[in-house]
């Protein structure tokens, strides 16, 4: 009897605080780093009573064009409703989010595991932060209470933990090209929560689903979605499967497991209701929330950018990382204009794209992870000059490498420094002869293996033309001499 297999499914809701100047029902300051406890609260966000708050337009906008870029239906109409629960960071005794109308509604982000198809897309107000580590009493800061937090749901269509951390930073990628929040999930900026159920392969239903919350890294998780995945499976196999409760459950990082923190709600156990303090809003009848123009603000997405990378001639890894580090993908595309403002097509020169491209993800990154000013003593034009000199075969590439190592703690010409320590690469057969001649008088053992059909011997050879030429020969000359002084 064959072994029954289970077939995990997860879906996600992430939230992510918005980067608006101020919060999301007041004009309290919305700032994540501020360090005073409880100094940007006023009687709005602290729920007093006789207060009235008043909607942020940036925040809706922020969401609309987070919809529009992952392909969802933006709701004409929408209202925000009353949560109802009891918790002490929440100042009211309610939370104000949105229940049957969210801003938008389906939608999906593709990454390379596949499509993961969105359920909606909706605005709320977050919470404050408790704190428990003072022994036997908690404090509480209300700073955060009443940002302007973002929350996206996912279908049930996730089946790894690893395509759950691959699709939470694609978001994590869009929000911030989008500049609607810098979504740094070490500040509480970005949250995760995994909604996990495991069932026999081919089973129509899910199985009993349990909700990990609290997720604080991509890193993290992973691990837990793949703990509960475990988890599952093994009370499954053993028959104990009705162990298996709907509840919620944190993630222990010094146990590395996760634990049981309370029996899962119901949306009934919050009892919504239309907040009868905030209008409803017709989107199409409010100017500065046009679909038509908004979208037209859209910058270059993550997904769209790693395209362009690709069909430009890069390896994955570095289309990758240019996508994920905005800097480094500033510059590049900063070297592939002035190519083209020079007269030369980059897009149709695949190999100085590629040239390009390994030297900034390779020794430009390694020389900023020492110098992070590196960018600023490294120019664009330098870049540009460095790779034509390759191309033209005026400098090796260990010249280009020590090029680039001088231009990191100081700034100058690519052609004066290659004059200067006598980088620039010999070409002239003459020059290189003797050279040649006097290596192969001093090496007559690899000389004889060579002549008995063993290539690495000329590749040794070269090795000690290009080590005595300090890197300037040509190593495509020096081949054809070694070739020809052995004949």
């Amino acid at each position: 009897m064959s072994e029954t297999k289970y077939i995990p499914t997860i879906g996600l809701e992430i939230h992510a605080e918005l980067k608006t100047a101020t919060k999301m029902f007041c004009d309290c300051k919305n700032n994540p780093d501020e360090k005073e406890p409880n100094k940007n609260v006023c009687p709005i966000c602290m729920g007093h009573p006789g207060t009235l708050p008043v909607i942020n337009h940036e925040a809706v906008k922020q969401v609309i064009r987070v919809g529009l870029s992952v392909g969802g239906k933006i709701a004409d109409y929408t209202e925000w409703d009353r949560k109802n629960y009891f918790y002490p960071d929440i100042p009211k005794g309610y939370q104000i989010s949105q229940y049957k109308y969210p801003l938008v509604s389906g939608g999906k982000i593709s990454i390379s595991l596949g499509d993961v198809e969105l359920t909606r897309i909706h605005l709320e107000e977050d919470t404050g932060t408790s704190i428990h580590d003072r022994g036997d009493f908690s404090l509480v800061n209300y700073n955060r209470a009443g940002v302007p937090l973002m929350e996206l749901v996912t279908e049930p269509v996730i089946h790894s933990a690893k395509q759950a951390g691959d699709f939470a930073r694609e978001l994590q990628l869009l929000l911030r090209y989008l500049g609607a929040s810098d979504a740094n999930m070490e500040k509480g900026e970005m949250r995760v929560e995994a909604n996990i159920s495991v069932a026999p392969e081919g089973s129509k239903k899910f199985g009993t689903k349990v909700e990990v919350k609290n997720l604080n890294s991509f890193k993290v998780a992973e691990k837990a979605i793949e703990y509960e995945i475990e988890r599952m499976t093994e009370l499954l196999s053993i028959g104990r499967g009705d162990e298996i409760v709907q509840e919620t459950r944190g993630w222990d990082e010094n146990k590395q497991k996760t634990f049981s923190q309370r029996k899962k709600e119901s949306s009934d156990d919050y009892r919504y209701f239309p907040d009868p303090d905030l209008p409803k809003i017709k989107i199409s009848e409010i100017a500065e929330f046009n679909s038509e123009n908004l979208e037209k603000t859209l910058p270059e997405l993550p997904w769209q950018k790693r395209k362009t990378f690709l069909e430009l001639g890069l390896k994955a890894d570095q289309a990758d990382f240019l996508v994920s580090n905005s800097n480094f993908s500033k510059f590049f595309d900063g070297v592939r204009q002035a190519f083209k403002d020079s007269g030369q097509e980059l897009k149709e020169d695949v190999e100085k794209v590629k040239v390009a491209a390994n030297y900034i993800t390779s020794d430009v990154v390694s020389i900023f992870r020492e110098n992070v000013a590196v960018l600023e003593n490294i120019s664009i034009k330098n870049i540009v000059d460095i790779v034509s000199m390759l191309a033209e075969n005026k400098i090796s590439s260990r010249g280009a490498k020590d090029i680039l190592a001088e231009l990191s703690t100081t700034s100058g010409e690519v052609e004066h420094i290659a004059n200067e320590k006598g980088l620039l690469q010999q070409s002239d057969e003459g020059a290189l002869t003797e050279t040649v001649r006097k290596i192969i008088s001093a090496n007559q053992k690899v000389v004889e293996e060579y002549k008995t059909g063993k290539e690495a011997s000329l590749q040794f050879l070269i090795g000690q033309g290009m080590k005595e030429t300090r890197g300037s020969a040509n190593p495509k000359i020096l081949a054809d001499l070694f070739k020809k002084e052995i004949k």
